[in-house]
């Protein structure tokens, strides 16, 4: 592929990817500790620190695009990644709860401010547009291959060894990442033509809260969120207290929903071709609706199984990747090529408000009260998120992506009819 024979993108795509898999690896140890900890409500502790985690990615990210043309982008990227190393190494010394909520809140605010500013380097080192759509696709399929592997390497690794020795690999994994930033040549960035850190900060949130479509996807965000907290959070509890699992068991329960989404990231590339995103990405909204109401249902039956729960798992991961994989195309649809980078933070920070939501839900009342009624308000929400989408976002709209047709669709609703009335 002429993309990656781009050395620097090779370089800076390969750091990416080594990051993502320690942040996958770290997520898996992370939930097996807070069950050490923890016992029976470990479920509370992860959602606390995921809980913190949502927030200083809301926070954070917009800040990080804000300032990131003002900074020396390599060497940030650098120290970014150096910080997660040292942090994760300090994860199995922990031996108090709030050491947990610390050093996860340190290891998160560096990945917050790594992304968008990874996303901003993009352009500056792979000029090419056709080029540079295919780096952001390349850069999603990393994210949705993570979700499989990082759970299947875990598995295997905690067949002969303890758990906290995986916090050493990502460590070691987060230098590996830090050292291929550095060999890279990146650009110091040029200043942005908006005046203001406060206008840099919200210009992607407000073309998302501008547009349609957008709003669509902010809705079905709230889908994935609600579904997705399921399986981060209460996998742990539900495997090693209900089913009576080991940790191995816990990584390939894990590992099931990530095969859902290989599954239909497989398929989906020819399926976008001829289905407009927002079918298919509704369609995968119902799947999540159904997933989470079906693993209440079960619940309250006692039939959470093994098959079960890696039935229901599955078709989590299956819903999961139809509506993220096409989410990229979606926002490279709406704004100009200048705003694609503040577009895609936007889409980091704001879909992270609704894991701000749904994890307390899944930690704190799936512990309290049992998983019926943590899961049964999940699919609620679940199932009003994808509601929401269908009403915000227009069903002619969403048809016209399958046409190749790109608009910078920034001013709203009456930019997106003018241009398909014009392309009419």
């Amino acid at each position: 592929m002429r993309l990656f024979a781009i050395r620097d993108y090779r370089r800076l795509f390969g750091a990416q990817v080594i990051a993502l898999f320690g942040t996958g690896l770290t997520t898996v140890a992370l939930g097996l500790l807070a069950y050490e900890l923890a016992g029976p409500r470990a479920g509370v502790v992860l959602s606390t620190a995921l809980t913190v985690k949502m927030v200083l990615y809301v926070v954070i990210a917009p800040l990080a695009a804000a300032y990131v043309d003002r900074l020396p982008r390599r060497t940030f990227l650098f120290l970014l990644d150096a910080a997660r190393a040292m942090v994760v190494l300090a994860l199995p010394l922990v031996t108090e709860v709030w050491q947990i909520y610390v050093l996860i809140g340190l290891l998160q605010a560096a990945s917050a401010a790594f992304t968008p500013t990874f996303q901003a380097v993009i352009p500056d080192i792979v000029p090419d547009e056709a080029d540079y759509t295919r780096a952001l696709s390349a850069s999603q399929v990393a994210s949705t291959m993570e979700s499989l592997l990082s759970p299947v390497l875990a598995a295997v690794a905690l067949s002969f060894l303890s758990f906290d020795r995986l916090f050493l690999g990502t460590s070691a994994g987060f230098l590996a990442s830090a050292l291929l930033v550095l060999s890279t040549r990146v650009p110091d960035a040029r200043p942005g033509d908006r005046a203001t850190a406060w206008e840099r900060a919200t210009a992607g949130i407000g073309t998302f809260l501008g547009t349609p479509r957008l709003r669509g996807v902010l809705a079905l965000d709230l889908v994935v969120a609600a579904a997705g907290s399921i399986v981060v959070v209460n996998t742990v509890n539900h495997v090693r207290a209900g089913l009576g699992g080991s940790r191995s068991d816990v990584a390939w329960m894990l590992a099931a929903s990530g095969t859902g989404t290989l599954l239909a990231a497989l398929v989906l590339p020819r399926v976008l071709d001829r289905v407009a995103a927002r079918t298919v990405m509704t369609t995968g909204a119902g799947v999540l609706v159904g997933g989470t109401a079906a693993a209440a249902a079960l619940a309250a039956a006692g039939l959470l199984t093994w098959t079960g729960t890696a039935i229901v798992w599955t078709a989590i991961g299956i819903g999961t990747a139809l509506v993220i994989t096409p989410t990229g195309k979606v926002i490279r649809s709406s704004v100009g090529r200048n705003a694609v980078p503040g577009a895609f933070a936007a889409q980091f920070s704001l879909s992270h408000l609704a894991w701000l939501i749904t994890y307390p839900v899944a930690g704190r009342l799936g512990t309290d009260t049992g998983f019926t009624l943590a899961w049964s308000v999940l699919a609620a929400l679940a199932a009003a998120g994808a509601a929401g989408a269908l009403l915000l976002w227009p069903r002619h709209d969403g048809q016209d992506l399958t046409t190749g047709l790109t608009t910078p669709a920034r001013h709203g609703h009456d930019t997106n009819r003018s241009a398909l009335t014009r392309a009419a």
